[in-house]
């Protein structure tokens, strides 16, 4: 029996219709580009010190020396101020505090509250709430809430794309992402904020997985990693490009959010232009509306469609056959998918961790943070273009491996760095940006090259749970640098280091037909034996591939 791009290859690879979804569905990632971002601004830190009172009877000199100077570069302190009754009682002795050793008074924390800096901001999250000093942590739970919704919807997502169809899963979760978008930007205190910040983040991932799953299953195979490189990763870039540009005009925190809200309901309309998937429909036995939509992409094509698109024996084997579901426990069943699997997480996690903790350390960074931020964001175009480069060529262990060494690297020469070429380190962080973006992309595709068909959507999976988790924990990775500067980057890169050699006990997949039993799967490089492939599968093995897989899984 024929499988299914054989049956619709009289629709061409890549005609008019194919073109518009392409199109299309790239747009629709967009939103995701600046959504689970705007954290970087929303959250940001702006500069600040304890507030004095206006009411108390000091001249500017006096206030001007109010807050002690702490540190090498005698910097005022931002948590801490001297006690205001020793100051009042000594400014009414000593008009001129000069001549004053101010170091031996004692201080005490902002009982009054901060002063915020207007220079860069109208205000944030953290101006509105003074999250400083002992309340810092208070900006990374919030984020680390969002990226708990991600996790949530990365689990979710699947099991009900898979039930209820790949369409109305993306457009359910891209309503669910512009509602509680806009609901954010009216939250009366940080709770309710990150409490609304857990469901952005699960329609935000949501989306994006179902645009990415539906594009998979709706373009042709030879269409599929350039959709997964540039139409799915490079307008995710263009989205986290457009972030800091209306940043840069809108620096009040709810109007930014609601700002950039109502530019995600111009995605709505989509819903009367992109078709249910195919495949999907014929999973369900839904035979009638598969090929209605067949028939509808002929016509939009130019094509006149087979007055009969599948066989007799062909829609016998749809309406019969089940799809039967495989544990994750297969994944830890033998040595060797166990470890396939451990070293995959480990890289996952590692390589989400990275990315994100590289992400949100954009206002730590020298310079202007919005031309950061677009440097960082524009970072991702090149990312995605080397990924397709490499993946079209070259070894799919050495690229990824290298790409993680590359990014861990040059992360370590930044603490070697003088401190007044702080450009020079910014640079460095942006070329470790890069490497890891590149990682990122990279192990999608490796990942679901490894596994055989009945246990590729569940490796892929777990191996993207866990890439959340390690997520959730990354904007804490930015607060070890308050012990010691740096040191956060210095975990980042031994961590990427690590997952680069790691990578390289994996098997090579790149031109090896993918696997659809769990005999034929490669082996680690540490177990005897050679994994079956193309070249010794056995007769009936290599019939068997061409058996018909209509219901075939998208990774």
């Amino acid at each position: 029996m024929r499988d299914y791009d054989e049956v619709t290859a009289f629709l061409g690879d890549w005609g008019p219709h194919q073109k518009l979804i392409f199109a299309l569905l790239s747009l629709s990632i967009i939103p995701n580009g600046f959504s689970g971002f705007s954290i970087i601004f929303v959250g940001d830190v702006p500069e600040h010190r304890c507030l004095i009172p206006e009411n108390l009877n000091l001249s500017e000199a006096w206030r001007n020396r109010t807050i002690p100077l702490q540190g090498p570069e005698q910097q005022r302190s931002k948590c801490t101020r001297y006690r205001l009754d020793v100051i009042l009682n000594l400014s009414q002795t000593f008009p001129d505090p000069d001549f004053l050793n101010m170091s031996e008074i004692e201080q005490e924390p902002c009982l009054d509250g901060w002063e915020y800096s207007k220079e860069q901001y109208i205000s944030t999250i953290v101006s509105e709430w003074d999250l400083v000093c002992n309340n810092n942590w208070r900006v990374p739970f919030a984020t680390s809430v969002f990226y708990m919704g991600v996790l949530v919807g990365s689990f979710t997502s699947g099991i009900l794309s898979d039930r209820f169809g790949r369409k109305i899963v993306m457009f359910g979760t891209m309503a669910v992402q512009i509602i509680f978008n806009f609901l954010l930007a009216f939250s009366p205190n940080l709770e309710i904020f990150s409490l609304i910040n857990f469901f952005r983040g699960l329609g935000d991932i949501s989306n994006y997985v179902a645009a990415f799953v539906l594009g998979s299953e709706l373009l042709t195979d030879s269409m599929r990693i350039t959709y997964s490189t540039f139409g799915v990763g490079v307008f995710f870039a263009l989205g986290y490009m457009f972030l800091p540009f209306v940043a840069y005009f809108i620096r009040e925190w709810r109007t930014l959010t609601v700002t950039l809200t109502l530019c995600c309901l111009f995605y709505i309309p989509l819903w009367w232009f992109i078709p249910e998937s195919p495949r999907w429909l014929l999973s369900k036995g839904k035979v009638e509306e598969a090929e209605s939509v067949i028939r509808h992409i002929a016509k939009k094509n130019g094509v006149t469609p087979p007055p009969k698109i599948f066989s007799e024996l062909e829609l016998e084997y749809i309406k019969n056959n089940e799809v039967k579901s495989v544990p994750f426990t297969q994944l830890l069943k033998t040595c060797n998918i166990r470890a396939i699997t451990i070293i995959n997480v480990l890289v996952w996690m590692i390589i989400s961790m990275g990315y994100f903790a590289l992400t949100l350390n954009i206002p730590n960074l020298h310079g202007d943070d919005y031309l950061n931020c677009f440097l960082f964001a524009a970072s991702e175009i090149p990312a995605n273009v080397a990924t397709w480069l490499l993946l079209r060529k070259y070894s799919r262990k050495f690229s990824l491996s290298g790409a993680l060494f590359l990014g861990g690297s040059v992360l370590l020469f930044i603490q070697l760095i003088p401190s007044h070429l702080s450009i020079v380190a910014t640079v460095l962080v942006l070329i470790g940006r890069f490497g890891t973006s590149c990682a990122f992309f990279m192990v999608y595709i490796y990942t679901a090259e490894l596994y055989p068909t009945p246990l590729r959507n569940t490796g892929v999976g777990v191996s993207s749970m866990a890439s959340r988790i390690s997520s959730i924990f990354s904007p804490y990775i930015l607060l070890l640098d308050v012990y010691q500067e740096n040191v956060s980057l210095n975990l980042i890169a031994a961590l990427t280091i690590f997952a680069a050699i790691a990578v390289l006990f994996l098997p090579e997949t790149c031109n090896t037909p993918l696997p659809d039993t769990i005999n034929q799967m490669q082996k680690v490089k540490w177990f005897k034996g050679k994994g079956r492939t193309g070249s010794n599968l056995s007769k009936n093995e290599r019939m068997g591939k061409n058996t018909v897989v209509l219901h075939e899984e998208a990774f």
